[in-house]
């Protein structure tokens, strides 16, 4: 008798614990951890037709659709299988096959039940193509014979098909919440509408409240992190892609978006690392030697980044070359001293951006020659930038003026520096810039033309500014203007101003020294620095 008692009660511990593992392994496939659910449904699949039919999911959700037909066909005529065939048809485009099918599972719904009528609607919401008004339908019929939350949010799911559903949707997640304030799965789906909605705020609390309900659930991470990263916060991507890594089975696709992550928040050497780990692992697209090419260009290792950026530009499909690759491939060109190549790729990443809006390009061309100092091509592209987009930031017709002047080409700076005053005139640094450039063409400073200027940029910073150095720029260009004109006053004034500032300026005390001279002597020029 006590023989038989243990083995009626390692029988019913068996049933209990394959009946938890096979709740594990749906749940793993609700929160879209196919290999592990796939690994915990598999031995049970053989005595248990629901196993098989998630088993079946978990290996479409992966991408193995021929094995998760073959899966299904095991059992052709339970319901949940045959929905998974239905799926399946979807997946092969074949949405007539698979609409008969889910119609066909829904019709063998007698009076009380509802589980054909949930399949043959899953079948439809959870792929692309099908009558998802008919899945509404179905789900409501189930809902009138019970009430549950995966129907709720399965119907929510459909609702966000239809043009306007948004609402419903919300109606059935918010449904299941107050309900089960433990239901993270309805709680995540709520989250991902107030992003939709532009609303972050209620989003990041949803998502909070998902991760509190079930820590072990990865899908707020993963949200959040692809959240993050469409509103360009990327380190608090890469935050929670971290975390969402730790939970989540690392499946090949949460490497990659790994990956991405790692490139868009600046973490380019571990971007890099990550990418040559998925290459070596056999895992090779065309893309990972553009994230590696752009990443070497970023921490300025120019000979691999030329090897890669050749190599993702000959393996990649045409049509996914952007305009952003081939000034990528610019910039890399112009890193390696290959110029006309350059130019060639500069280019051509402009012909083939069909934005209206090119002014980012501009710019970052503008930016990549000011790295090298090439300042008159910087200034070209500057000057382009400022010209087709007048409503440019200041900053813009700055550098515009600044890389011309470097460039020594005067006419130009003047001609950009009018521009930018014009445009700011609340831009002290415009007027500044403007007494610089005639200053240089000035550099004796005879004819006084930098003297309004600088005059008007003094008036508008006031004397308790901390531009000190360009102070001393400017009282150089005056002292020696005044000096030039023997307007003794003004001289003693400006020695006495640059005084303040530095003791020791070459050009004050030069001058300190020729007006000591005594009166009949032959007047020494004094030399300006002319810029």
């Amino acid at each position: 008798m006590k023989k038989y008692i243990i083995i009626a009660a390692a029988a019913l511990f068996s049933i209990s614990a394959n009946a938890q593992t096979l709740q594990d392994g749906i749940k793993n496939y609700k929160y879209e951890c196919y290999s592990q659910a796939i690994q915990i449904l598999t031995p049970l699949a053989p005595t248990s037709t629901i196993a098989n039919y998630y088993l079946g999911l978990s290996q479409l959700g992966s991408g193995k659709t021929a094995e998760a037909k073959a899966t299904f066909a095991k059992y052709p005529e339970d319901i949940a299988n045959m929905a998974g065939l239905a799926r399946v048809s979807f997946k092969e485009n074949n949405v007539a096959i698979g609409m008969q099918q889910a119609e066909a599972i829904a019709g063998k719904a007698r009076k009380k039940e509802w589980e054909p009528l949930k399949y043959a609607a899953d079948a439809i919401t959870y792929s692309d193509g099908g009558n998802y008004q008919e899945a509404i339908d179905w789900y409501k019929k189930a809902l009138a014979i019970t009430d549950n939350a995966d129907l709720h949010i399965s119907l929510g799911d459909a609702d966000q098909h239809i043009l306007g559903g948004g609402g419903d949707a919300m109606n059935n997640y918010e449904g299941v919440t107050g309900k089960d304030p433990k239901n993270s799965l309805a709680f995540s789906r709520i989250g991902a509408l107030w992003y939709a909605a532009k609303n972050y705020n209620l989003a990041l609390e949803s998502y909070a409240k998902a991760k509190e309900a079930d820590p072990n659930n990865p899908l707020p991470y993963r949200d959040l992190a692809r959240a993050y990263a469409r509103s360009g916060k990327y380190d608090q991507a890469l935050q929670n892609i971290e975390q969402y890594l730790k939970l989540s089975c690392k499946s090949t696709d949460d490497e990659i978006e790994y990956m991405d992550i790692l490139f868009q928040a600046k973490h380019f050497k571990e971007a890099i690392n990550k990418a040559n780990e998925l290459i070596n692992s056999g895992v090779i697209k065309p893309r990972f030697y553009g994230i590696l090419a752009y990443s070497e260009y970023e921490i300025q290792d120019s000979v691999n980044a030329l090897k890669h950026v050749r190599m993702y530009i000959a393996q990649q499909d045409p049509a996914k070359i952007f305009p952003g690759d081939y000034l990528y491939y610019a910039k890399i060109m112009m890193m390696n001293h290959q110029s006309d190549s350059a130019d060639y790729y500069f280019n051509k990443s402009l012909t083939t951006d069909t934005s209206k809006n090119k002014s980012d390009a501009y710019r970052s061309i503008a930016e990549t020659f000011k790295s090298i100092k090439e300042w008159g091509k910087a200034g070209v592209w500057y000057n382009r930038l400022i010209t087709e987009y007048p409503e440019s930031q200041p900053l813009d017709y700055f550098w515009a003026t600044v890389m011309y002047y470097y460039a020594k080409d005067y006419n130009k700076a003047a001609a950009s520096g009018e521009k930018y005053e014009t445009k700011y005139p609340d831009q002290p640094s415009s007027t500044y810039w403007r007494g610089r450039v005639a200053a240089a063409v000035d550099s004796e400073a005879k004819e006084g033309t930098a003297l309004p200027f600088f005059t008007k940029w003094l008036d508008k910073i006031g004397a308790n500014t901390d531009k000190k150095n360009d102070m001393k720029i400017a009282y150089e260009y005056m002292l020696l203007y005044y000096y030039n004109k023997e307007d003794k006053d003004n001289t003693k004034k400006y020695i006495d101003l640059i005084n303040g500032i530095d003791p020791n300026d070459g050009l004050k005390k030069q001058i300190e020294e020729l007006v000591k001279q005594p009166k009949g002597a032959t007047k020494t020029p004094a030399k300006g620095k002319g810029k």
